[in-house]
């Protein structure tokens, strides 16, 4: 007769099977990641002749050097980072306002905003291709980082509305309403109010909008082809040539494109932790 396990045994088991699924999920995750950067110190030479290994057999930081110093790199990860950041400051100011305006007043036409808001996330960006070349065109917005700010604004506000609306939901009415009680403006409970308590909120829509900005090809490779306007996702098709392609260089590139990402992990993570707790209440 088999012995029932004891509920201690069960939990340890269970425990471990946790963390063997955790450590699976990281490895998996990380692991293209480490390809990149094996690739990105590999001399070209061993590339084609040492095959698959885990780590080469000799390792070199030139592809960095010819990245940095001999390609139009830098100028790409400029052109990204003030696409992205302007992108990133202008959403989150706009959909703010939005979402706090969905989420504390009433006036008509709401559910209609708000479905529109949600209807524009259904259309494939390949559809809206054509109609939008043509109106960047007219406005001569093509060949330009603005025109790009004002397509990734666009299409990043909905979901960016939504966000913080959610956020601003979580907010209590009762201590705007003790602002306007003692005296205060609507200004005044937003600045004194709301926009302390949605800080979080506010954060991880910036890290949200940035790094789908720095990310985002389709436009970007529609509107831009000028060289000197190029943002780093486009930037990393130059590494393509027409019979061969630089491994090398182009994962040095795409490990030097992580930066960006990894520095707004790093500078965000305490208010997305804050945002954790967001039932919570300052005195």
């Amino acid at each position: 007769m088999i012995q029932a396990i004891p509920l201690r045994h069960r939990r340890l088991l269970g425990s471990a099977g946790l963390y063997v699924a955790v450590a699976a999920y990281v490895v998996f995750a990380l692991f293209p990641i480490f390809w990149t950067f094996k690739i990105s110190v590999t001399p070209t030479a061993l590339l084609y002749t040492q095959g698959a290994t885990l780590w080469p057999g000799r390792t070199t930081v030139q592809n960095y050097v010819a990245v940095l110093l001999t390609t139009d790199f830098p100028r790409f990860f400029l052109n990204s980072v003030l696409v992205s950041g302007a992108t990133a400051l202008v959403v989150t100011v706009l959909a703010s306002a939005a979402g706090y305006a969905l989420s504390r007043f009433r006036f008509r036409g709401k559910q209609a905003v708000a479905f529109l808001l949600l209807l524009t996330q259904t259309f494939p960006l390949v559809m809206v291709i054509p109609p939008i070349y043509r109106i960047m065109g007219s406005l001569h917005l093509t060949n330009s980082l603005s025109g790009l700010v004002i397509i990734y604004v666009a299409f990043n506000i909905p979901f960016a509305t939504f966000l913080m609306q959610t956020f601003c939901d979580g907010v209590p009415r009762d201590l705007e309403d003790a602002v306007l009680i003692d005296g205060g403006t609507r200004l005044q409970a937003l600045t004194r109010v709301i926009l302390p308590l949605t800080l979080p909120g506010m954060m991880a829509t910036i890290g949200f909008v940035f790094t789908a900005a720095w990310s985002e090809l389709l436009f970007a490779l529609m509107l831009i082809d000028d060289p000197s306007r190029m943002t780093f996702a486009v930037g990393l098709l130059s590494f393509i040539g027409k019979f061969d392609v630089d491994w090398g260089q182009m994962m040095a590139a795409s490990m030097l494109g992580l930066v960006p990402a990894c520095l707004f992990f790093l500078l965000l993570q305490r208010y997305l932790v804050e945002g954790l707790s967001a039932g919570a209440v300052k005195g």
